[in-house]
């Protein structure tokens, strides 16, 4: 259940960052073909930065879960390649 927030969290984070950065252009506060506005500025550092650590930690958490998978998998093959004693009485 933390996992499914945590990374739904991330992946809010990651589509608000990215709305930053399209937002002056979406909502038209930056003209067309002039120079930047501080706004404009500021929204496209803020959101590419918030995107990019959302991104990374996304990563980093499949990475993660990839890497427990697998060792959970050697621990069912290495599980069943023992054979289990039975004594027969």
């Amino acid at each position: 259940m933390k996992a499914k927030l945590g990374v739904s969290a991330l992946v809010l984070l990651f589509l608000g960052g990215l709305w930053l950065v399209a937002a002056p252009f979406a909502v038209g506060y930056q003209p067309l073909g002039g120079a930047y506005v501080d706004a404009t500025v500021n929204d496209l550092w803020l959101g590419g930065a918030l995107a990019a650590l959302s991104f990374a930690a996304l990563v980093f958490y499949a990475a993660d879960a990839l890497r427990e998978l697998t060792a959970r998998d050697e621990l069912v093959a290495e599980h069943r390649s023992v054979p289990s004693r039975h004594v027969d009485s």
